[in-house]
């Protein structure tokens, strides 16, 4: 079955950096065509789309809080989607989330979560003093 696996979170001060990894397994060939988007979710909060990439245009960042600092990229050749993570505030404190929009070739990027269908299980990031 298809699977999305997150890594690369953790504990992190302030102003620091984390580079999250999200590999893709199983997928058909279409895969690179596919838009990915990492998604967030803080303590009480609802899940927010953070940036998607897709074929269909350049990689978009969702969140003004988060321009400027984190940057998605993708290297299709392992499958893997990446979400470079600088100076780090308390307030990107959250699960952080990969998921792909697998239902149409070339589909297209979302703000929200709904249109994606096949998600990772999640990496914690806390970013805490």
């Amino acid at each position: 079955q298809v699977q999305l696996v997150e890594s690369g979170g953790g504990l992190v001060h302030p102003g620091g950096s984390l580079r999250l990894s999200c590999a893709a397994s199983n997928f058909d060939d279409n895969f690179n065509s596919y838009a990915i988007g990492w998604f967030r979710q803080a303590p009480g909060k609802e899940r927010e789309g953070v940036a998607c990439l897709s074929m269909r245009g350049s990689p978009t960042v969702y969140l003004d809080s988060v321009k400027g600092r984190f940057t998605i990229s993708r290297d299709n050749g392992k499958k893997a989607i990446y979400l470079q993570m600088n100076n780090l505030k308390p307030e990107d404190t959250g699960v952080y989330y990969c998921a792909a929009r697998t239902t149409y070739a070339y589909s297209a990027c979302a703000a929200n979560s709904s249109p994606y269908n096949v998600w990772g299980q999640g990496t914690q990031v806390t970013v805490s003093s």
